[in-house]
């Protein structure tokens, strides 16, 4: 089980977000969502925002940090990415 996080740095409502993924499924991101307290409203059609203040949680709960253009080569390459757009 892998899950992703990148950095904090997408703005929006006053905070700094990261984008919390998984390159395996749907299922393995939301059980690790669940088990650090990120609302289900915080996904949003294939990642979680998160804020910047929960950055560290996810990363001690065993998220690996990588860039913003890695989230999107993961996603893509795992059959997961759903832009903007495009149907689910």
């Amino acid at each position: 089980m892998t899950v992703y996080i990148d950095p904090p740095i997408w703005p929006g409502h006053g905070h700094l977000w990261s984008h919390l993924i998984s390159d395996e499924s749907y299922d393995e991101l939301h059980r690790f969502a669940a088990g650090i307290g990120a609302p289900a409203r915080a996904f949003e059609r294939d990642h979680y925002d998160l804020p910047s203040h929960r950055y560290a949680d996810a990363v001690a709960a065993g998220a690996v940090e990588v860039s913003s253009r890695e989230v999107v080569r993961l996603l893509v390459g795992a059959g997961l990415r759903r832009p903007k757009g495009r149907p689910a």
